[in-house]
């Protein structure tokens, strides 16, 4: 038994490990590579020195800043928030929503708030391939300065293989994450280490009264200094919307017994650097590499940074997939690119739009230097959002007493609300790229989530109720065929415009007509006893709601195979699936949203993936009848 117990001890030992490991590939590259470019852009750019007191006083602020904000807030706290094991700001605004399911008024808050920290989010998926993989090429610029005009070409090729072996799933480039990235974080501490030992006095940056001198003496310099020290936080979103492919202790382990000592020994190296060689701001990263270990370095630092793109691409197409089974996005095509792994997925029209928008802001802002001006206010915009909805949750769903509460919110959202007006006030510099981003697809979600509550709400009022239909079918029953009809509807208390034409025109019923209700539940995965629901209404009518979570992909056939359990067997080979499709008509003679919402979502529509295809009806058992829908 003892010798068992300990196998058992061992196993787990050995899986925890494996996944921290895999941790450290994918859930932490963004947040390291940062040291590429976070003490450059802080102590390099807006009038600053690097002289001792400024050097010391900035790695003060990141020395604290990765300690508060990554270790204490996300670490410690955020991930505590798991929605049934996921993360993410998305599955966090579905878990609060939860918490306030009482309250209309409180649920569309808390869904404009996650809504809008998700739309910054995809700036963010912008801006870190092209400010990463610039960083990492700009190497050349140290190596060979005569290099420095091939920059901007290698960095576009770079990120179009990046784009397009997206569509062959992150196993390609998956396999060799952790390793690279151990080696990547070795290699981080090991150069740190060697100017720490020839300058230790730089330690000293430990002391937090560095940070507050350094904000005494440097006024508004040191609040503009903020906006690059944020930099150093770069991807820690990543740690929480990650937990659900490692979970909350492989991520904790990796980070508290690995990349954090490796990032706070080579941030410390920098400074090292920097206190007996000011010229090396220029790039202090390059300039701690022995010159023979440059060409290596500069190869090293672009997977790395691919990896760190890589990461948030895989993180825009989940977020998608979520928001569509949310109701915040129109329908697209998903790609699965595993058997084994269902979040391993491609969403094609994400990854062109995201290519080209890369495009832009590399061609745009044309250096890292400038993209950090860019970068901050996406990274903070989503830290406040998160930090509210998390907030929400410690209280309504931990019940935290409101003293806890309150002390915890103003400790974080001080220093979140900090780091975002420091970045407020690099929007003409370029902050106003991720914000525009964010509106427009803020409106997008917001506009397609309006839009198809207005076209539900007016086809329950346009419909017939079903109860007195159902008994004036069968006091005069029309001709009936063989067969069961399935008709996809959003009310199961009326008449499906699909059955009310089909016998207007046809002058049929099938033997057995089923009214197939889907329901994306606020979970990601739906429990087996709330799956499915059968309501005999009689004279051969039912009523079938099907479940499932936001993280699931619906797959009516399939579900429909395991409806014999509950007393309703279907033939797929002699089944007909029935389906309005609508037309919509802005009109501005009626309530709702503005004409031009109106005709957003209108063109939003006509483009959306067809439902029979997100749910995966096969085209040869489906009849599609066309309706027009006036909003």
């Amino acid at each position: 038994m003892e010798n068992s117990a300990e196998d058992l001890q061992h196993a787990h030992g050995r899986r925890l490990g494996a996944l921290a490991l895999g941790a450290i590939g994918v859930v932490f590259g963004d947040i390291g590579t940062s040291p590429l470019y976070t003490m450059k852009e802080t102590l390099g750019t807006h009038g600053m020195t690097p002289h001792p007191a400024a050097v010391l006083g900035v790695l003060s602020l990141i020395f604290w800043s990765l300690i508060m904000v990554v270790s204490l807030k996300y670490v410690t706290f955020v991930m505590r928030a798991d929605n049934k094991g996921e993360g993410g700001i998305m599955a966090l605004m579905a878990l609060a929503q939860r918490s306030v399911s009482g309250s209309p008024r409180a649920r569309w808050v808390l869904a404009a708030i996650g809504i809008f920290g998700a739309s910054l989010f995809y700036g963010d998926g912008v801006i870190t391939p092209a400010i990463s993989v610039l960083s990492a090429v700009e190497g050349l610029e140290v190596a060979a300065p005569q290099l420095d005009t091939y920059v901007l070409p290698i960095c576009l090729v770079i990120i179009f293989v990046l784009f397009a072996v997206q569509r062959h799933g992150t196993n390609i480039v998956g396999k060799a994450f952790a390793p690279v990235m151990v080696l990547w974080f070795l290699v981080l501490a090991f150069l740190g280490l060697r100017q720490l030992v020839a300058h230790p006095q730089v330690l000293a940056a430990l002391n937090p009264w560095y940070a507050v001198s350094f904000f005494r003496e440097h006024g508004k310099l040191s609040f503009i200094a903020l906006g690059g020290v944020v930099l150093a936080l770069t991807g820690a979103e990543a740690l929480y919307a990650d937990m659900g492919h490692f979970g909350k202790r492989p991520i904790r382990l990796a980070w508290f017994g690995f990349v954090l000592p490796a990032l706070l020994i080579n941030y410390f190296g920098q400074g090292a650097l920097l206190l007996h060689d000011r010229s090396a701001i220029e790039n202090p990263f390059y300039h701690m590499v022995p010159e023979e270990w440059l060409y290596p370095m500069v190869a090293l630092a672009t997977m790395a940074a691919i990896i760190a793109s890589q990461a948030v691409i895989s993180g825009a197409f989940s977020m998608t997939r979520e928001a569509m089974s949310l109701g915040y996005s129109p329908r697209m095509a998903v790609v699965h690119t595993s058997h084994e792994m269902s979040g391993q997925i491609f969403v094609p029209w994400v990854n062109r739009l995201l290519l080209v928008l890369v495009f832009l802001a590399v061609l745009g802002f044309r250096s890292s230097n400038n993209l950090g001006a860019a970068y901050g206010i996406a990274v903070t915009g989503t830290m406040t959002m998160t930090t509210l909805l998390a907030l929400v949750v410690a209280r309504l769903r931990w019940h935290w007493h409101w003293s806890a509460v309150i002390t915890v919110g103003v400790i974080f959202l001080i220093t979140d609300l900090a780091f975002f007006g420091a970045n407020a006030l690099k929007i003409a510099h370029g902050g106003w790229f991720p914000l525009v981003l964010g509106v427009i697809i803020f409106t997008v979600m917001t506009t397609w989530r309006r839009g198809r509550d207005l076209v539900v709400r007016e086809i329950k009022q346009s419909g017939l109720a079903l109860e007195p239909f159902v008994a004036n079918i069968a006091d005069h029953p029309p001709l009936i065929v063989p067969g069961t009809a399935v008709f996809l509807t959003a009310n199961q208390n009326a008449v499906p415009h699909a059955m009310l034409h089909n016998l207007k025109h046809n002058k049929v019923l099938h033997e057995r007509n089923v009214l197939l209700t889907v329901e994306m539940l606020e979970t990601p995965v739906a429990e087996s006893d709330e799956r499915m629901e059968v309501i005999d209404y009689g004279s051969g009518f039912y009523g079938l709601q099907l479940r499932y979570g936001f993280a699931e992909d619906p797959n009516i056939p399939n579900s429909l195979s395991r409806a014999g359990a509950l007393g309703l067997d279907f033939d797929m080979m002699d089944t007909t699936f029935f389906l309005s499709r609508e037309t919509i008509v802005a009109d501005v003679r009626r309530p709702g949203m503005a004409l031009w919402r109106d005709k957003l979502f209108a063109f939003l529509a006509r483009n959306a993936m067809p439902a029979t295809a997100f749910f995966q009806i096969p085209g040869n058992r489906l009849i599609e009848l066309g309706a027009q829908v006036e909003i």
